[in-house]
């Protein structure tokens, strides 16, 4: 089975290195952006906005840190 190449691993960060690549990053960004709104519009405090965004924020880039991690080209050392 051919291995996918949609991320390149630099350090702890995954760069998109495919369109489909770039659009997942893009979506994960309009997710978290219509989260961060729609409960900003809600929040009493600062505290209360982090403690109802958090959640979303951490699972929606651990699911985009767990597919950036599973399609990334292996690096042969010699």
């Amino acid at each position: 089975m051919k291995k996918l190449n949609w991320f390149k691993k630099a350090g702890l960060i995954y760069y998109p290195t495919s369109i489909i690549g770039a659009v997942m990053v893009v979506c994960t960004l309009i997710f978290c952006a219509t989260v961060f709104f729609a409960v900003d519009r809600h929040a009493h405090s600062v505290s209360d906005e982090l403690y109802a965004i958090f959640p979303y924020f951490v699972s929606a880039f651990t699911v985009l840190f767990w597919i950036a991690s599973n399609t990334t080209a292996e690096v042969k050392q010699a």
